[in-house]
Formats: C-alpha cells, structure tokens, sequence
C-alpha cells in the first residue's frame, strides 16, 4: 500500500471517529464539535460573566454593578472599566454589599453584586435573605469561585453549601452555568427577570461545550448526550463545571456497551421538573454530578422531584461530606471522587440496583 492510500484511510478513519464522537451529542442544540478534542478551548466560566455584564449595561443603563475588593478575580473590571458611574467598590464588606444593592433595586436599578461565594452568600446570608428575598427585589448575587477546583485556596474559600444555602430561599432563582459561554448568556437573562438570582460561577478554566448557536433559557434543562441508537440505561443529570468531565464518561461508556443521556441542568430553582421526569422514565435509573455537597445540593433538588413525580434508583457524585483542602484543581475533583470515573463508577453501581 502507497504512502499516499495509508494516509488517506488513516484520515477517513479519524473523520469517522470525530464523526461518531459528535454523533451522540444532540445536534439540535449545535454543541462545540471539538468538545472531545484535546485541544478544546478552555475558558474560565467567571469570564462569561463579566462580558455579559458587559453586554447587559449596554442594553440597559439601569443595570449597575457592587463589588467586596475583587473585582478583577471576579471579572467585574470589565464593567467597571466600561461604565466607571454605574460601579460601586463597596470594600470588604459583603453585608454591606447586598444590603446596598438591595436599595438600590427598591429605586429601580437592577444590581449585580460579587464576591467569592465562601463570602456571598457565605458570610451575608442573613442580608440576602431579609433585604433581598423577602422583599422580592431584583438583585443578581454573583458567588464566584465556587466548588473545590478553587484549589489551593483551600476549605475556608472553598464553597461547597451555596446551593443549598440559596435554593432553600424564597423568591431566590439559583443557576449553575456549564461554561463561559452560557454564562454569558445566564447573565444577560438573568437581567430581564425582574427578581432575586444567585449565578453560581468557577474559578478554573473550563472547556467551551457550548456555542453562540447553543439554547438557552431559564428554567430549561437540556439534553447534551444520547445514544445513537437505542433507549438509555442511565440518565446523568449535571450541573455546572463537571459537565466535561460527565461527557467523557459517558463517551467511555458508550464504548463499553453503557447507553447514557447527559442532561445539562443550568438552572436548579427553579428546576425542570417536567424534562427531569421524563428522563427518569426512560432509564428508569439516575446520577447527578455536580462540585458541592450531596447534601442539599442540585441531587437533592432532583430526588425531591423524583420522589413524588417517579421514583428511581439513584447515585450522588460530589463532595461527600466533607470540607475542602489546599491543592491543584484537578487533584482535589478527583480525590472527592468527582472524576470521569467516578460519575462512570456511579452510573455503573446505579445499574446494579433494582
């Protein structure tokens, strides 16, 4: 065989592996096509914050942003560097921080204020709950460097409660987004709802899955993997920045004979009950993967629905009560078991069950 021929076939040959690889992505929603590449772009998902604020002060001159000195870390510094006047640096004083935004909503701005969210909503909770919650105002709490991948940082800035912190909230909106991309998109949306939200966002850059082209709306979960022929065993159901790492399990599944649906749950309150529900239905078995504790977190929100709309065997990738510790991003997901193969250890375990 001709140099030339061995390298043609080589060729097709990794086409119709790119092609099959893509294949089970769900092409409605025109995912990145080189999610499965090892050259895929890596963005921080706090990026996508910040240009969509961007983005919404643009649209809109009421939107104005508060920051507790970090406003670089947490991206803010585009809005600030954009529209100087409608920036307040609050300092180190994150009671404050909420407290002020939420004066301002009652006159009719629309306020987004961040910090590290071991801060907000970790330390302000009482604040948020009274000043915002319950008088139904439309502030947009931005918790930056969520989850253990905040790395050596270690367990005291280490946020691993906030979700259940904030989805226990009434009036509160919670959302996780999988990339910067669909940050961005969060934020802008997250503007035009006219009440309270929490944007959950990760330090670490995080590969792109998503596209301009890709859905998004709140409330709305979506389906980013299936099998290319045949009914799923085991629907994953994600939220935020392990959704990479739930794609490449369910790849390595697939070639291991295990049919999976990976669903990407941006918005855990309020949640999809419907989608949720008919993803039950089909495989009759669920995991749900997310960088916090089980407790309380989006798996607890999903067994709360599954319980009284059709009980499942269920499994729970996270934190496992525990606090977090110093080291490299990489190292701590995988030593709190929240690695590709741990979600494909769960999705096995879960298989055992009846």
């Amino acid at each position: 065989m001709s140099f030339a021929l061995w390298a043609g076939k080589l060729k097709a040959n990794i086409n119709n592996k790119y092609a099959c690889d893509n294949f089970m992505l769900n092409p409605k929603l025109k995912l990145n096509p080189k999610i499965f590449n090892n050259d895929v772009e890596q963005v921080p998902i706090r990026k996508g914050f910040g240009e969509g604020l961007v983005k919404a002060g643009e649209e809109n001159s009421q939107v104005v942003a508060l920051c507790a000195d970090l406003t670089e870390s947490t991206q803010m510094n585009f809005f600030k560097e954009k529209f100087p006047e409608r920036f307040v640096e609050v300092g180190v004083a994150e009671q404050n921080l909420v407290t002020i935004a939420s004066g301002m909503a009652a006159m009719g701005k629309i306020p987004f204020c961040s910090s590290y969210a071991m801060f907000s909503p970790g330390r302000n909770w009482e604040q948020i709950r009274t000043t915002i919650a319950y008088n139904d105002r439309p502030v947009k709490i931005v918790g930056s460097h969520a989850g253990i991948s905040v790395g050596p940082d270690g367990g005291t800035h280490q946020a691993l409660e906030d979700i259940a912190l904030m989805r226990v909230m009434p009036n509160m909106d919670v959302i996780s987004p999988c990339d910067a991309t669909e940050a961005r998109k969060a934020t802008l949306a997250l503007a035009k709802t006219g009440k309270p939200a929490y944007l959950r966002l990760a330090r670490e850059k995080t590969p792109i899955i998503t596209t301009e082209e890709t859905p998004f709306a709140l409330g709305k979960a979506e389906i980013y993997w299936m099998p290319d022929v045949g009914m799923a065993q085991v629907g994953i159901i994600v939220t935020g920045d392990l959704m990479h790492r739930a794609l490449l399990a369910a790849k390595e599944l697939e070639a291991e004979g295990i049919k999976t649906k990976v669903m990407n749950l941006a918005t855990i309150k309020p949640l999809d009950v419907n989608t949720i529900v008919a993803l039950a239905k089909e495989t009759k078995r669920i995991v749900t993967v997310e960088e916090h504790q089980i407790i309380g977190g989006m798996g607890s929100a999903a067994a709360e629905v599954l319980v009284q709309n059709f009980p499942v065997p269920m499994e729970f990738v996270g934190v496992q009560d525990k606090f977090g510790q110093s080291g490299t991003p990489d190292e701590l997901v995988e030593h709190y078991g929240m690695g590709k193969n741990a979600i494909k250890e769960a999705v096995k375990k879960v298989l055992d069950r009846k």
